[in-house]
């Protein structure tokens, strides 16, 4: 008996071993992220004589270039495994922050970010299915829950670190500085890509199966999975709101000071970085994934009514008011994350989930296109206008989910989730 005790205890050992080299791999990259963060286009402003405008139009257009690229990288990732892809994107970016201390001017502008944005479609098109199939290596069905909710919280931790370093250093406002921030981007991603090829162990995996329709063949005939990615469109969408609207909300809507959307901003970091593990646990022991995403729907059309009801407030009450409602909206980006990646890995097909996977990407890609313009068209009519058409969007997707539940493969349930004491 304790031999066989023992024993669970050193497997579950080495499924931790195993499992600290994807997550730290993970954690370097998001802190090249976040050190680029506070950057952005200023850095592009420092070093060319471009204007604002063209940088904006020039990034853009080139961004809108790699749409496609998730396509390849799909077939790549199921045909190859998807730990060398993930490894060939962050060692992408590294080379494209490479070349941005090369820009100079419009043309080496746009090389730089091609291959820099190229190399991020790459890696978000196979990340998900490298940390699945560690998932699966466990054994344990709400595996992947618990790694995609843990691998988000240390993105989070990485990037809101990186992204505060190099906002405390920008303080000092030199091209050296700049130039520095940039060298340090590089440098975390090349060795985020060398420590997924040297360290995150190859694990079996299943190809494609040589008769029958299987990659974006299958995939287009897979219509619940097509009305999967559209629902969670929808999600995505109400996912990038909060960073978007709260600075113009606050200032412009609600004639609040400008001091208090960054650290309401800060917060919801914060509480990602350190909670989402946690609600994600009690989650899975109260529902399925679907049913999740179904009140993680409701808390977004939630934090629509509320801060569309924010306008009826004292102004001494706004602040305090206005945490409670990044709260709000934090519990359904939580609970949001982790169910999505894990319901859309368990839907696709053994043999096909790189590309499946690579294809859920498209939702977030059309949220971060759509997002901006939505809100800045919604808000521009009437500042209240946004809170109502992304309520309605949020309520749609929570009515949706249960439907689309029913046509979606079976999902296994944690031990006792959702079971009677008296059947377990």
């Amino acid at each position: 008996m304790h031999r066989v005790a023992r024993a669970a205890e050193d497997e579950d050992e080495r499924r931790r071993r195993r499992r600290w080299p994807l997550l730290t791999a993970v954690a370097v990259d998001s802190v090249g992220a976040g050190l680029y963060l506070p950057l952005s286009l200023l850095y592009f402003l420092k070093v060319t004589d471009l204007d604002l405008a063209t940088i904006g139009l020039l990034v853009s257009a080139t961004t809108a270039l790699t749409l496609p690229v998730p396509i390849v990288v799909g077939r790549l990732a199921d045909r190859f495994g998807p730990r060398l892809v993930v490894a060939g994107g962050q060692a992408l970016q590294g080379a494209g922050f490479l070349l941005y201390l090369t820009v100079s001017g419009a043309g080496s502008l746009v090389v730089a970010v091609l291959v820099t944005m190229a190399g991020s479609r790459v890696y978000w098109s196979s990340i998900f299915t490298l940390i699945a199939d560690h998932a699966d290596h466990t054994g344990a069905g709400e595996a992947k829950d618990h790694w995609y909710a843990r691998t988000g919280m240390i993105r989070e931790a990485g990037a809101g670190g990186g992204a505060l370093l190099a906002s405390a250093l920008l303080a000092f406002d030199s091209t050296g500085v700049y130039d520095g921030l940039i060298l340090g981007s590089a440098l975390a991603f090349l060795a985020a890509a060398l420590l997924v090829v040297l360290a995150v162990p190859a694990l079996p995996h299943t190809r494609p199966p040589a008769d029958g329709p299987s990659g974006h063949r299958a995939l287009l005939r897979d219509r619940p999975y097509l009305a999967l990615i559209g629902t969670c469109t929808i999600f995505a969408l109400c996912s990038t709101f909060l960073a978007l609207s709260l600075p113009v909300y606050v200032v412009q809507g609600l004639s609040g000071p400008d001091w208090v959307p960054g650290p309401l901003l800060a917060m919801n970091t914060l509480l990602l970085a350190t909670c989402t593990a946690s609600l994600t646990r009690f989650v899975r022991r109260h529902g399925t994934r679907a049913r999740a995403l179904t009140w993680a729907g409701a808390l977004w059309a939630l934090w629509c009514a509320l801060s569309a009801a924010a306008v009826l407030l004292p102004a001494q009450a706004l602040v305090p008011y206005l945490v409670v409602v990044v709260v709000v909206y934090t519990a359904a980006e939580m609970i949001s994350g982790p169910a999505t990646n894990a319901l859309a890995a368990d839907a696709a097909p053994a043999g096909s989930r790189g590309t499946y996977l690579a294809a859920f990407q498209y939702s977030f890609a059309i949220a971060n296109i759509v997002a901006p313009g939505l809100f800045g068209l919604l808000f521009s009519r009437h500042h209240q206008l946004p809170w109502l058409v992304v309520g309605l969007l949020a309520t749609l997707g929570a009515v949706l989910m249960p439907r689309l539940e029913r046509r979606l493969p079976q999902e296994r349930q944690p031990a006792g989730a959702g079971v009677p004491e008296s059947s377990a």
